[in-house]
C-alpha cells in the first residue's frame, strides 16, 4: 500500500532519517502516542510521497516514533494508523481548503518561514482510507495590492508561540525597575482629581477607600467626559460650584445609578477588576479583553483575606505587548507573522475598497467638528481615540479620551461650551497646556503603511498611551484602516 522511494533525499533508518543533501538540518522527532499495530508518518517534508514506518518506543508499545533530519521550518504531517489517516488532536493543527486537518511541526531553529509557507510549497493533503492524493494548498487569496495572505499554518504557529510565552510569564514581568504608581482617595473632589491626572500626565488612577482599606475602582478620562456632558446637558443636577466639592465617591455612585443599567463597554462594574503578580500575562490580558477596561491594577497582599493590599503596577495591553515585542524581536523567525505586511493579516478595521461590501465604517471627524460631537463619538463608538482628517480624509491628528483632562487646567471647562469649541481648538489647548510629563509628546498620532510589517505596528502600539495605530496611504495620508491593541490581542489569543 505504501511505496518507499530509494532515491529519496531523506533516507529512513532504524535510528532516524539521514541528513538532507543541502544546508543545515536538525533532528525532528515525530510521535504517535495513541497506539496501533502499524503506524506510518508522512508530510510535506517528503512531498507527501513517502510513508515512513514508525517504531514503538522502548518500554512503551503504544507510543510510536520516528526521527527525521530536516532543514529548520514549519511542516505539516499526518499519521496512517492501521490503514486509517489520523492527525494528533493534542498538537497544533491546520485545516486546508478541502477540510483536511493536518498536524503542524515547528523546528526550534526555524528561521526562514517564507521558504515553507509560500504558495508554491506543497502544504496540504486530501486522503481517504484507500487512496492517498496530494494537493497543493494555495494562500487564502490575494489582496487588492497583490500581497498574498499569510497561511493559516503560520498564524496557528505564531499563536501557539505567543500563548507559550504569555503562560510562562507573570505580572511580575510587567513591573518596571523603578517608577511610581499614583492612587487617589475616593473622598477627593472630582475637580482636584482630574487636575492631578493632567499635571502628572497619567490617564488612569486607582481609587483607595480608607474606611474599607481596599482599592475600589478606577478614575479615568471617561468619568470626566461624562461629567462634562452632565454639566452641559443637565446643569441643574451638577453645577460648577458643586464640582468643587463633589467627591469621587459621590460621582461614582451617581454614575452607577445613571449609567449602570446601560449595556455595552461603558457599563459601571460593581467590583474592581484587578490581578495578582502571580497571574500569567495571558490571564491578565484576557481580563482586560473580557471586561473592556483599559487598565488592571496589579495588587499584592500577604494575607489570605486580601487585607493590607499593596499596589504594584497598572497593567495594560500595551505593557504586555511591549514584553512580547522585546522577547520575539531578535528571533522573528519563531513568530512567522511578525515580518508579514499588516494588510495580509486578518485584523483591524479597514475602509472597504470599490466593489467590496461596506463593513463597519471607520469613526472619523473633521478638524472643525465640535468637541461635543467628538466626545459623543468616543462614548457611543466605544473607542479610545478618533482620527481627525481633512476634506480629503487625510490624517492630520487624533483626539483621544485622555485629551479631555487638559480642560481641567485652570478650570477651562467652566469657560467653554462643548458644542462651540472645535476639536482643533481643544487639541491646541492641550498643546498649550504643556503637560510636564508630555503625554503623547512627539507620538500623538501613530501611523503605518499597509505594507509595513506587523512587528512595526505592534512596536508602535507598545508605546505608553497609544491604543490605536492608523494605517494610511503613502503620500496622501488617507486613512485606510485602524489597528487597535485589542485587535492585536484578540487575534493572537483567539
Amino acid at each position: 500500500m505504501f511505496s518507499h522511494g530509494a532515491d529519496s533525499a531523506l533516507d529512513a533508518s532504524a535510528g532516524g532519517v539521514g541528513v538532507s543533501a543541502g544546508g543545515l538540518t536538525v533532528p525532528a522527532r515525530f510521535v504517535w502516542p495513541h497506539g496501533g499495530k502499524r503506524v506510518f508518518v508522512t508530510g510535506n517534508f517528503t512531498r507527501w510521497t513517502e510513508h515512513t514506518p514508525m517504531s514503538p518506543a522502548e518500554g512503551c508499545p503504544t507510543v510510536f516514533q520516528a526521527t527525521f533530519y530536516l532543514p529548520p521550518g514549519i511542516y505539516q504531517y499526518k499519521f496512517c494508523v492501521d490503514g486509517e489517516w489520523k492527525h494528533d488532536e493534542g498538537q497544533t493543527t491546520t485545516t486546508g481548503e478541502y477540510g483536511v486537518v493536518n498536524t503542524l511541526y515547528l523546528t526550534r531553529e526555524f528561521d526562514h518561514i517564507n521558504n515553507v509557507v509560500s504558495p508554491t510549497t506543497p502544504g496540504s493533503m486530501d486522503v481517504d482510507n484507500e487512496n492517498f492524493q496530494r494537493n497543493v494548498s494555495l494562500s487564502d487569496g490575494a489582496l487588492q495590492d497583490g500581497s498574498p495572505r499569510i497561511s493559516e499554518a503560520a498564524i496557528q504557529i505564531s499563536r501557539c508561540r505567543v500563548a507559550e510565552y504569555l503562560n510562562a510569564h507573570t505580572g511580575y514581568d510587567l513591573l518596571p525597575d523603578s517608577g511610581k504608581v499614583i492612587a487617589l482617595d475616593i473622598n477627593l473632589p472630582v475637580k482636584q482629581s482630574f487636575h492631578i491626572l493632567h499635571e502628572q500626565g497619567i490617564p488612569v488612577a486607582p481609587l483607595w477607600d480608607t474606611y474599607r482599606g481596599q482599592f475600589v475602582g478606577l478614575l479615568s478620562p471617561l468619568d470626566f467626559i461624562l461629567i462634562l456632558r452632565e454639566l452641559e446637558t443637565h446643569g441643574s443636577n451638577l453645577t460648577e460650584e458643586q464640582l468643587e466639592t463633589h467627591t469621587i465617591s459621590a460621582w461614582k455612585e451617581a454614575k452607577r445609578q445613571t449609567y449602570g443599567r446601560n449595556d455595552g463597554q461603558w457599563r459601571s462594574n460593581q467590583h474592581l477588576v484587578q490581578a495578582t503578580p502571580y497571574e500569567s500575562l495571558r490571564d491578565i490580558a484576557m481580563k482586560i479583553l473580557q471586561t473592556g477596561v483599559s487598565t488592571v491594577p496589579i495588587i499584592y497582599s500577604s494575607t489570605s483575606d486580601g487585607s493590607f493590599p499593596q499596589l504594584l503596577h497598572l497593567a495594560s495591553l500595551s505593557g504586555i505587548l511591549k514584553c512580547i515585542c522585546r522577547y520575539f524581536k531578535n528571533s522573528t523567525g519563531s513568530l512567522p507573522i511578525l515580518n508579514q505586511p499588516v494588510c495580509t493579516i486578518p485584523l483591524g478595521t479597514w475602509v472597504p475598497r470599490i466593489g467590496e461590501p461596506n463593513g463597519h465604517p471607520l469613526a472619523m471627524l473633521r478638524h472643525n467638528a465640535s468637541l461635543s460631537s467628538a466626545l459623543t463619538l468616543l462614548v457611543q463608538a466605544g473607542v479610545s481615540s478618533i482620527p481627525i482628517v481633512d476634506e480629503n480624509d487625510s490624517l492630520i491628528d487624533t483626539y483621544s479620551r485622555s485629551d479631555i483632562t487638559a480642560l481641567a487646567k485652570d478650570k477651562v471647562y467652566t469657560h467653554i461650551r462643548l458644542d462651540e469649541m472645535t476639536v482643533q481648538q481643544a487639541l491646541q489647548l492641550g498643546q498649550d497646556a504643556n503637560s510636564p510629563f508630555g503625554l503623547f509628546n512627539g507620538q500623538r498620532c501613530q501611523m503605518c503603511l499597509r505594507s509595513d510589517p506587523l512587528l512595526k505596528v505592534m512596536e508602535r502600539l507598545a508605546n505608553p498611551g497609544v491604543r490605536r495605530v492608523f494605517i494610511v496611504e503613502a503620500g496622501s495620508k488617507r486613512v485606510e484602516g485602524i489597528v487597535s491593541l485589542s485587535d492585536i490581542f484578540k487575534f493572537l489569543l483567539s
